[in-house]
């Protein structure tokens, strides 16, 4: 097991225990709030340019216009909630661009495959009619955000969570951390 620097065990740290805050609040109240991302994020550009200066400045900015744009692009079209792009804009600044989208891609596999498989569970202990009343509603311009976030299969904060861990330890594993 390689040895760690100061800046790799303030990343992990910082970048590991909000992901896991992250994931909790959002499975239990569907809501990431603005007082967690905020300071993650600044504390992002804050930890890059002490360890890594002008690069690091460059890396968090990079990574957060990676989280934070493409995050609310699906925000804007309907398929990612406010909080997902929060999420994203604060990891990204630790990451940098190639990381988040790395982590992103990863999210997306993950948020995939676990949909599908909570409404094959759904629909098998629930029964089809049951499980397309619930999933597949169609949404109108009336519909409230709570109506949104109660037809989401899933927290997106916990795939992304995985994905983050997932990515990490690949870098980890192959030295390229």
């Amino acid at each position: 097991m390689p040895d760690l620097n100061a800046s790799q065990i303030v990343f992990l740290i910082a970048v590991l225990v909000f992901t896991v805050v992250a994931a909790v609040s959002d499975i239990r109240t569907r809501k990431i709030p603005n007082r967690m991302t905020v300071p993650m994020c600044l504390a992002g550009l804050v930890y890059q340019v002490a360890f890594f200066q002008l690069d690091g400045l460059w890396a968090a900015l990079g990574g957060f216009a990676t989280g934070f744009g493409i995050l609310f692009v699906l925000w804007m079209i309907g398929t990612a909630g406010g909080g997902d792009v929060k999420l994203m804009g604060a990891l990204g600044p630790w990451m940098g661009a190639m990381l988040t989208l790395k982590v992103l891609f990863c999210a997306l596999v993950f948020v995939t495959v676990g949909t599908f498989g909570i409404v094959a569970y759904s629909a098998i202990s629930s029964g089809v009619r049951k499980t397309k009343s619930q999933y597949l509603k169609q949404s109108s311009a009336s519909e409230t955000t709570g109506e949104r976030q109660k037809r989401r299969v899933m927290a997106f904060a916990a795939p992304v969570a995985l994905a983050t861990w997932s990515m990490l330890a690949i870098q980890f594993l192959t030295g390229k951390y």
